[in-house]
């Protein structure tokens, strides 16, 4: 283990909202945010239930599809960074068998509720650790697999947490995530962008950069840190229900203000301002040289 640096409770209004819920026994809020505290992947959203049962089964889809993309196996050890209440652990512990499973955040009242509702399915370890994705407390080389699911914009730097997760990746080990970006390549994308950035009620969501990268600038922080990219997929269209889903959830308990700052999130999906990707990356070997080409020419970046 590396140090014992004590991590600080984030602030993030809507988890100490949904927090609050869970354990009061809500019934909404438990078919919504009782595994996944993450929006919701539907392949065919024209088609997309928008109940509140409709978006967990959403939310555990976009987990296992993260978890696909970094084609975990049996018998693997998976780091799971931004864990939440233990959704995605819970998901590989219930579907694959000798696993090593560790779930990683910074809110120890999240990890207190991960640790009532994840249990080691015989043959498998499943622990949750307190610490800071960006100063993990892990030796080199310890994980096949680490996660990222829609939680990078939390961490006090990308460019930190890529570097950790590089060191403690064994060789060839891979990494999986998802995020949003900016995709500012208009007048048009850039006024929405900036009316987003000045929303105060953003700050709902947590104190984030507000604002991702660009496409092209996580390719530099990849490259820089020695991660070649598998993979790349855009599915913003995938996850728009959540927004209908979201801001009916918004007007309980926080009124238009909330369901305007979940509005103007989803303009700026909607304009092309911003996209909702996925990214499946692998450690380079030592002789590599640094790059943004995808491996064995596995997607097609636009």
């Amino acid at each position: 283990m590396r140090g014992e640096r004590r991590a600080v409770v984030p602030d993030m209004p809507y988890m100490d909202i949904v927090l609050r819920e869970l354990a009061a026994g809500d019934i909404d809020t438990g078919a919504v945010f009782g595994r996944h505290v993450h929006w919701g992947f539907w392949a065919d959203p024209e088609k997309a239930g928008r109940s509140s049962e409709d978006f967990g089964v959403a939310a555990e889809h976009m987990s296992q599809r993260v978890c696909e993309t970094a084609d975990i196996q049996h018998g693997m050890r998976v780091l799971d960074c931004g864990c939440g209440i233990g959704g995605t652990i819970a998901s590989l512990n219930d579907r694959l068998s000798d696993m090593q499973l560790v779930g990683l955040n910074v809110d120890s009242r999240q990890l207190d509720v991960a640790r009532s509702l994840v249990h080691a399915r015989p043959g498998n370890v499943v622990d949750f650790v307190e610490a800071d994705a960006c100063a993990l407390p892990f030796p080199d080389e310890s994980f096949d697999v680490v996660l990222a699911v829609e939680c990078i914009f939390h961490f006090p730097s990308r460019r930190r947490f890529l570097r950790e997760v590089r060191r403690v990746l064994r060789p060839g080990g891979r990494l999986a995530f998802s995020d949003f970006l900016t995709r500012p390549t208009s007048r048009q994308a850039l006024s929405t962008l900036d009316n987003l950035r000045r929303a105060p009620q953003i700050d709902y969501f947590g104190k984030t950069s507000k604002l991702p990268a660009t496409l092209y600038g996580y390719l530099a922080m990849l490259g820089l840190a020695r991660l070649t990219v598998r993979s790349y997929a855009d599915v913003t269209r995938n996850i728009m229900p959540s927004y209908d889903v979201l801001c009916r959830r918004y007007e309980r308990y926080g009124g238009e203000t909330l369901v305007e700052a979940g509005r103007r999130m989803q303009d700026a999906l909607h304009r092309g301002a911003m996209a909702y990707v996925m990214f499946s990356v692998e450690k380079m070997t030592s002789h590599e040289p640094g790059g943004f080409e995808v491996a064995g020419g596995a997607a097609a970046l636009p």
